[in-house]
């Protein structure tokens, strides 16, 4: 990576924590000028101040918001001139099944993790586009294969994987990447915040999140793919070994992924 980064404008949205906060810490050592935003006041004020004096622009914005997104980009484009790198990774889970779930909650991952990516990527496409840089998009393996109880974050992440593959397409000619990751099972707040099927915060993680791959080195992989101007990236051998089983045996992988997520004939949730 060398130089890569340095004077680079790298904007990342839900920076406030887990693998977005990861990428700030990995990203400022590196001499990028970083903007991210949250919803969460208090954890981007402490970001702040951790980072205070050097380059760091941080606001609160809700990206399924498209006012609050224009008021990131812009916000950010007039601090530091313009935007190199965009890292859509704000993103919202949730846990439920279909029938018992709350249209609105799917509505909901929709809005945050489909149209987060839409807003922020149209409305920093221009300067994108002027200084050829990278557009990122934090998916899932469930961008791939479709995961019982999570319908509305699979269906989400399968719009960001196809969105981001036709926006790849139609850019090959202005110098632009666009990228997205499948980090797979990750230490990270998302579980814990995952919406039941009320919309309301499930609290806890069915996960040993102990035995996760940590953010921060999943923020090392995904620095590492911006660099080299990757394609794709799928993270955890469970991860790249569900989207090869799922693309030759589908119907097998069918039967292995509800034995994964169901426990004694329940959800887990």
């Amino acid at each position: 990576m060398n130089d890569f980064f340095k004077n680079k404008v790298v904007a990342i949205t839900g920076g406030s924590e887990g693998i977005g906060k990861a990428l700030i810490d990995a990203l400022i050592p590196l001499g990028a000028k970083v903007a991210t935003c949250g919803r969460n006041q208090d954890k981007l004020y402490s970001l702040q101040v951790q980072y205070s004096g050097h380059l760091l622009h941080a606001i609160v914005a809700d990206v399924s918001v498209y006012s609050e997104c224009e008021n990131f980009i812009s916000s950010t484009i007039d601090t530091f001139g313009g935007i190199d790198i965009l890292i859509n990774n704000a993103g919202v889970s949730m846990r439920s099944l279909l029938k018992d779930v709350d249209i609105d909650v799917i509505r909901k991952v929709m809005d945050i993790n489909f149209f987060g990516t839409v807003n922020c990527t149209k409305l920093a496409l221009n300067s994108i586009i002027e200084r050829k840089g990278t557009i990122v998009g934090i998916s899932s393996i469930a961008g791939y294969r479709g995961l019982p109880g999570r319908s509305g974050y699979s269906a989400s992440k399968f719009a960001v994987n196809g969105w981001l593959e036709a926006v790849r397409t139609e850019l090959l000619d202005e110098g632009v990447n666009v990228m997205w990751v499948c980090p797979g099972f990750t230490k990270s707040n998302i579980r814990n915040a995952a919406l039941n099927n009320k919309g309301k915060s499930q609290g806890e993680s069915p996960l040993r999140e102990a035995t996760l791959m940590s953010p921060e080195r999943c923020a090392a992989h995904i620095i590492k793919a911006i660099a080299k101007r990757k394609r794709t990236l799928v993270l955890t051998f469970q991860g790249k070994r569900t989207v090869f089983m799922n693309k030759l045996f589908p119907s097998l992988t069918d039967r292995l992924t509800r034995n994964f997520f169901y426990k004694n004939k329940e959800l887990m949730k």
